[in-house]
């Protein structure tokens, strides 16, 4: 009973000197950040529909692709970490946060070697995310293959 007491008085006398979280300024910050990802993906996409003459649905991957190289080029460079600690949520835009997510792992652990360190580390964090995709995707198609006997 006493260690309990001790924590909780511990955890009192800390939450006095935490500083509070703005959640509005987060979010508004978290809203501009992300939108303006959002907004330079769909320049992308532009750009291969107007340049390469790429119909909507096919511009589709080399857009993704070209955000996920960003992405990873900035995360190298150290700039997409700075962006995070700004943005907080923002900048955790699925493609983007994802290939920020992955690069991070792969640079923490290249000291480790190539297997052991970049691709085992890498693959963590993409592992379930990649199976539960693939999940998701095969509950999808059940559903819409039996909703499509129904009509």
């Amino acid at each position: 009973m006493g260690k309990t007491k001790l924590k909780e008085d511990y955890k009192n006398q800390v939450k006095n000197y935490q500083p509070k979280p703005r959640y509005l300024i987060n979010c508004i910050k978290a809203f501009i950040i992300g939108g303006l990802i959002c907004t330079f993906g769909q320049v992308v996409q532009n750009f291969y529909i107007h340049v390469f003459n790429f119909s909507e649905k096919d511009a589709g991957n080399p857009t993704a692709g070209t955000l996920i190289l960003i992405s990873a080029i900035l995360t190298g460079v150290g700039v997409y970490d700075k962006l995070g600690q700004f943005a907080g949520a923002g900048s955790a835009v699925p493609i983007t946060g994802f290939a920020n997510s992955m690069t991070s792992a792969a640079i923490e652990h290249r000291s480790e070697g190539i297997v052991l360190g970049i691709a085992t580390n890498m693959f963590k964090l993409a592992g379930s995310v990649i199976v539960f995709g693939v999940v998701a995707a095969y509950i999808v198609g059940i559903i819409r293959y039996f909703y499509g006997l129904a009509f």
